[in-house]
């Protein structure tokens, strides 16, 4: 059940309750697709670096190590010892990240595994059946994430094979969820929103798979190749035609900037994988622009990567001694980085939440903004 507490403009304060407790939103997911975070970060450091939300992927777990290992270890939550919500994502995007390796038919797609080369078959059945042997929190409905530059009527034949495929994803969730096996029988269900940068399409979509009652709704398929402003002017059009009582997510995005403006269209759930990507490779968050710690600057730089931050590198190790660890390749460096960014942005989720609670989010985000970018020095 999705909770509204406060407005402030578009922005949205809420609370989704679930089976493996409460969700504060607006909230960033942090992303460990094949159940763990990349960059050597163990569930219990998510604990202590203020994780609400684990995601993971339904195609990456179904080729490794499969989804019957992980129902028969208990499910996802006691596979990887995470006690708090996790959300499984369909499956879907690798239709569209996968191009050279699927073939899409109305009962699904055929995938070549990028591992193997082993066929493997995924429709909107088989992707549910994965997530409840997973036993995730929240599944995601299996979509088609089409090319941002698929031209009209391939958008609108694509748009209309992924409502029918929610319908199915709907009524085999429900069947899932009623049997006497199932490791979590009230796992909840999330809808996608699909259209590409095409206004009309998403909104008609929108509108249609509202009428389904689902436990949330997913805007999909974009930060794949259109401008930043294209994607706002997509938010602006259709978050106001999904329905403001269930969370809204924005799947796939983003920097700090986009979180910000996403959430002032009334966003509630975000991932990315660039606070773990970029953290791999040195590049830290800071409330004064971004940092690349392999720069010579920072050879005897005894600060913390920001003053006054909690995080586990902060605390107790300096720049210097981070950038030392990259430069040598040694795996500690990494793990610091991404602890960092991760509770960087989980931190900052915090400050947008109460941003919101106090009615001076604009005010918050032009700040924030400027911070982030940098353009405050």
């Amino acid at each position: 059940m999705y909770e509204l507490i406060k407005k402030d403009g578009r922005a949205k304060r809420g609370r989704l309750h679930t089976v493996h407790g409460v969700i504060e939103t607006p909230v960033f997911m942090n992303v460990g697709t094949a159940a763990a975070i990349k960059g050597a970060v163990a569930t219990t450091d998510l604990q202590e670096i203020k994780t609400q939300v684990e995601l993971s992927n339904t195609y990456h777990l179904h080729v490794r190590p499969g989804d019957e290992v992980v129902k028969k270890m208990g499910g996802l939550h006691r596979f990887m010892n995470w006690d708090k919500p996790i959300l499984t994502d369909s499956g879907g995007f690798q239709v569209f990240s996968l191009a050279g390796l699927r073939r899409i038919k109305e009962e699904g797609v055929y995938f070549n595994s990028h591992i193997d080369g082993r066929k493997i078959f995924m429709g909107p059945e088989e992707s549910m059946q994965i997530q409840s042997n997973l036993a995730s929190t929240i599944a995601m409905a299996f979509d088609e994430c089409p090319s941002s530059v698929a031209d009209r009527e391939y958008m609108e034949k694509s748009v209309a094979r992924t409502t029918r495929w929610l319908e199915r994803c709907k009524k085999e969730m429900d069947r899932l969820n009623s049997l006497p096996d199932t490791i979590n029988k009230h796992q909840m269900l999330f809808g996608i929103n699909q259209g590409g940068v095409y206004e009309d399409i998403r909104i008609q979509h929108a509108d249609e798979i509202s009428k389904l009652d689902l436990d949330g709704y997913a805007v999909g398929g974009l930060a794949v190749g259109e401008s930043h402003e294209e994607m706002y002017r997509i938010l602006d059009a259709v978050v106001p035609h999904l329905p403001e009582n269930k969370p809204t997510y924005l799947m796939g995005v983003g920097t700090p900037a986009n979180i910000l403006e996403a959430v002032d269209r009334g966003v509630d759930f975000f991932d990315c994988v660039y606070p773990s990507r970029n953290g791999r490779h040195g590049h830290v968050y800071t409330n004064h622009g971004k940092l690349n710690l392999f720069n010579a600057k920072f050879e005897l730089d005894a600060k913390p990567i920001e003053e006054g931050c909690q995080c586990p590198a902060c605390r107790n190790y300096s720049r210097a001694y981070i950038r030392h660890l990259l430069k040598a390749k040694e795996m500690l460096g990494m793990r610091l980085c991404v602890l960092h960014n991760l509770y960087f942005y989980n931190t900052m989720m915090e400050e947008i939440r109460d941003a919101i609670e106090q009615g001076c989010y604009k005010e918050y985000k032009e700040k924030k903004i400027a911070a982030v970018t940098g353009k405050n020095q």
